[in-house]
């Protein structure tokens, strides 16, 4: 008779602040493995720290990665969506390393599984719209930077301050996940370096 092996997963749990806890995800997620039959290899907790960092900026979330790159564990379960990430662009990126290393993802909030074809269909889809906002983000950046130069005058000195952006966080948080410093993003949106400062320090 064959057995079926039981499924292995890691759970990655996140709160942004001090005051929170990540004890109620991780008593959610543990139910949803025994009820599943999964069997829970490791757990992975970002105390205090936002979902808008990088990477480098969530060391359990690194090493979640890692260890999906290893193999060392079949899905990765999350309470919900916006503990991985706060953009759709963040999540795609991650589903695709963890898949390229046949990993799966479960999310309990949102009932995604990207085990099942269902699953993987939403994930196919979450790949169109997020190269979607890519797009968006870019042209609002070029368009923001476009009006910026409109207060030239013919000879192209500039008269007066240059047009501001209205609201300039979503194209900062664009150009940081791009990999540019906080200089270069404030010269390119012609925007002080302490509101860029400002916006990246800001959950």
């Amino acid at each position: 008779m064959t057995t079926v092996k039981a499924k292995r997963v890691a759970l990655y749990a996140r709160v942004s602040t001090e005051n929170q806890t990540t004890d109620n995800q991780l008593i959610e997620l543990r139910a949803v493995a025994e009820r599943m039959g999964w069997l829970v290899v490791t757990e992975f907790v970002d105390q205090a720290i936002s979902g808008a960092k990088g990477r480098d900026k969530r060391p359990a979330f690194d090493l979640l990665l890692k260890g999906a790159t290893r193999r060392e564990f079949d899905m990765v379960a999350a309470w919900s969506v916006d503990r991985l990430g706060r953009s759709l662009q963040h999540l795609v990126e991650f589903l695709s390393e963890i898949h390229s290393s046949g990993v799966d993802l479960y999310l309990h909030q949102q009932g995604i599984n990207t085990g099942t074809p269902a699953g993987k269909a939403l994930f196919q889809m979450c790949g169109v719209f997020a190269e979607f906002e890519r797009a968006m983000i870019r042209e609002r950046v070029v368009s923001g930077i476009a009006r910026s130069k409109v207060s030239g005058t013919k000879s192209g000195r500039p008269h007066g301050r240059p047009a501001s952006i209205e609201n300039p966080e979503p194209l900062v948080r664009q150009l940081r996940a791009e990999g540019k410093g906080m200089l270069k993003i404030a010269k390119e949106l012609k925007i002080g370096v302490s509101t860029v400062q400002r916006i990246l320090a800001t959950p």
